[in-house]
């Protein structure tokens, strides 16, 4: 019997929900950083093997909204609540429930949809800790089952695809067996392009970023792919410390995302970047959807 199904993977931002994603369909399909809110709309990656289909929605973190690109994330988020076979509530190491957690736990009381427990980061633990910190959200009365893992290191990863797939009804094959992601290679680029942003500069500076890509085509003999992006930022001081002294931070954005590219696309990437300011854009709508931050 092949099973198949929808899973929403749901939490605070930066408990790991990427890297778990990423992890079980073993290539980068959602971008990965330590700053919180880094993921911005719900991703869909499929994972398949000869017994079942897994179609994955990952999702940004559920927050306090500040502004439109806040209201945006935290609505994709509550979105995937719906309408899916079972929801994977993933928590990290905190030794407490907070006020986060506590938000999520009180709305997936709300709906008829499984819920598993998906407890990220035990390689941070001691075995007395998991143990308590399992106690703890057992004592809940919400979830189908409790699943510790290691998205980062893979550990228990395969133990968390099998609770997944016995919670799962039979089904057919949504998408073909290759198909991984169903992001359009324009979007995986300008994501890939984001991370390293991210990675690169300050802390009060990721959350005012977008990539917006202008032009991607690849050459005649295709063995090399041209793409211009935009990386727009909200202030002026901020263009100047993503393109850095003598423009050798913006180097080191775009040697980094090529690399990346490559991987993605399997060709050479003829990479040119430019940085521009347009202020506020996170609440102003019309930039927030022309930025691709929008129902579909």
């Amino acid at each position: 019997m092949f099973k198949s199904g929808f899973v929403s993977i749901v939490g605070r931002p930066n408990v790991g929900k990427s890297t778990l994603m990423n992890n079980v369909v073993g290539e980068k399909i959602a971008i990965m950083s330590d700053k919180p809110q880094t993921t911005r709309n719900t991703i869909q990656a499929v994972y398949t093997d000869e017994k079942c289909q897994i179609v994955f929605l990952d999702t940004p973190g559920i927050h306090k909204p500040k502004n439109k690109l806040g209201e945006f994330m935290v609505k994709s988020a509550t979105d995937a609540f719906k309408n899916v076979d079972l929801v994977l509530f993933v928590v990290d190491e905190s030794k407490k429930i907070g006020p986060g957690d506590r938000k999520i736990i009180e709305d997936l009381r709300n709906i008829n949809t499984p819920i598993v427990l998906v407890l990220n980061k035990i390689d941070q633990l001691e075995e007395s800790d998991l143990f308590d910190l399992m106690k703890m959200y057992h004592s809940e009365k919400l979830f189908k089952e409790i699943v510790p893992i290691s998205a980062l290191k893979g550990r228990n990863v395969k133990e968390l695809l099998k609770v997944i797939q016995n919670s799962l009804e039979e089904g057919p094959k949504y998408f073909p067996d290759y198909m991984i992601t169903d992001q359009p290679e324009r979007v995986l680029v300008s994501e890939l392009i984001r991370e390293k942003v991210l990675h690169y500069v300050h802390d009060e500076i990721p959350h005012g970023v977008a990539v917006e890509i202008e032009k991607m085509k690849s050459r005649k003999d295709k063995e090399i792919v041209d793409v211009s992006a935009v990386i727009y930022c909200e202030r002026d001081s901020h263009k100047g410390i993503i393109i850095g002294k003598n423009g050798r931070k913006l180097k080191g954005i775009g040697k980094a995302a090529r690399e990346d590219m490559e991987l993605l696309l399997g060709s050479q990437i003829n990479l040119q970047l430019w940085v521009k300011v347009k202020e506020n854009w996170r609440n102003l709508q019309n930039y927030v959807s022309n930025f691709g931050y929008t129902d579909k």
